[in-house]
């Protein structure tokens, strides 16, 4: 991938840009280690100081995203499929410093001795402060790990988020010593209590990626659509996706109705074209092609009525009868006319009608129209239709059923 974090439908994430928020995180933990180590020496705060162990923490955090950020994009001959998961490992270390955090935070809280608490107006001014720039950053750096998914950037903003809420735990239990409520200790505990939350989800988050858990099962259906939707795809026997950091790969087993080795290769770079563009951050499509396991044939045969003979025209036929046969003794499984939804058209009806048939997944069409060198024949052709000229008067003669 090298200097891009890309999507093939177009939606490209520099991974410079992405370098650039971790540097940012670094920056801003480095000032709020400062301000907070400052705040903790004057004020003699539990809370304050607990929040210092928990910048200090972040700070530690924000240099691991920002490796994981420059990894997770490169390959190398022992790493041909690059270091995706690299991202999700730096998110687990995430999520063990978080909870590590609570920890230190909880011990403090539960076993030192009484200390005496300053607070001056400064200090919550400072407070004040350093609970709202995290918020705004938070905000923006959410964002951009969601559009870039970035577990690792992901998890830094939501660490974010829990800093936020535990500066402010920190304003109120020193705000609360001008009442003499001593709320201090209390708001150390409450702290403990977030910051465990929020390092729980984030480790069940990292581990689903690290163990290859499946891609959702809206995204999985959605991307079996978009394969059944090429006319030339007869079967799609099975679909997997996985996750790999912001990453996504996808694998597919399917069956083609195709002649040759060209068309073949040709249906499956188209394939995975569409499922690119229609899904986001896809690094690789693995396409499948297996024998055609199909034991019905379905023949497409344009009718005058719904009951009438076959009709001298193709693109111009009212209605189609649609018939599915058993391959071995040609009985008939399925009979139902459709209307033909372009009849009433100007131009280019026959090669309408023609992807329109494709669509239905047909795999024969029987007509009494030569249609050498037009339209439709190729269309039919490149879909790997078969189409097979008849002089029958009738449907279920033209077919030979039974």
């Amino acid at each position: 991938m090298g200097e891009q974090a890309t999507t093939k439908a177009g939606t490209v994430t520099s991974a410079k840009g992405l370098e650039r928020w971790g540097w940012l995180s670094l920056l801003l933990n480095v000032v709020l280690v400062g301000l907070h180590g400052s705040l903790a020496m004057s004020s003699g705060s539990l809370a304050v100081s607990a929040e210092v162990i928990h910048n200090v923490l972040d700070l530690l955090g924000a240099a691991a995203v920002l490796v994981g950020i420059r990894l997770a994009g490169r390959k190398s001959r022992r790493f041909p499929y690059g270091l995706y998961k690299v991202e999700s490992m730096v998110a687990l270390g995430l999520a063990c410093l978080v909870l590590l955090t609570g920890y230190e935070i909880g011990r403090d809280a539960l076993l030192s001795g009484s200390r005496e608490v300053r607070a001056e107006p400064w200090m919550l001014v400072l407070l004040l402060f350093t609970t709202i720039l995290p918020l705004l950053f938070s905000h923006f750096e959410l964002r951009a790990g969601r559009a870039a998914h970035s577990p690792a950037l992901i998890a830094d903003a939501l660490e974010y988020r829990v800093h936020t809420f535990t500066t402010g735990l920190v304003f109120i239990g020193l705000a609360s010593q001008w009442g003499n409520w001593s709320l201090d200790r209390v708001a150390a505990l409450l702290i403990v209590l977030v910051v465990l939350k929020t390092g729980w989800d984030l480790l069940l988050d990292a581990m689903r990626v690290l163990l290859d858990a499946s891609l959702d099962t809206d995204t999985l259906l959605q991307i079996r659509q978009v394969i059944e939707s090429d006319p030339m795809v007869t079967e799609v026997n099975w679909v997997i996706g996985r996750n790999a950091g912001r990453y996504r790969f996808v694998e597919s087993g399917l069956a083609l109705r195709a002649s040759s080795r060209r068309k073949v290769e040709s249906a499956v770079l188209r394939i995975e074209t569409k499922v690119r563009k229609v899904i986001p951050h896809i690094e690789r499509v693995l396409v499948e092609v297996e024998p055609a396991r199909s034991s019905h044939v379905r023949y497409a045969v344009p009718v005058t009525a719904v009951d009438g003979p076959i009709s001298e025209h193709l693109g111009e036929a009212p209605y189609f009868t649609i018939l599915t046969l058993r391959r071995d003794d040609q009985s008939v499984v399925e009979r139902k006319v459709a209307v033909n939804p372009f009849r009433d058209l100007e131009k280019g009806k026959g090669i309408r009608v023609a992807e329109w048939l494709a669509a239905q997944k047909v795999d024969v069409v029987l007509s009494r129209e030569v249609m050498q060198s037009k339209g439709p024949v190729y269309v039919l052709r490149d879909a790997g239709i078969e189409l097979r000229l008849t002089e029958a008067r009738e449907p279920e003669a033209a077919v030979g059923m039974r």
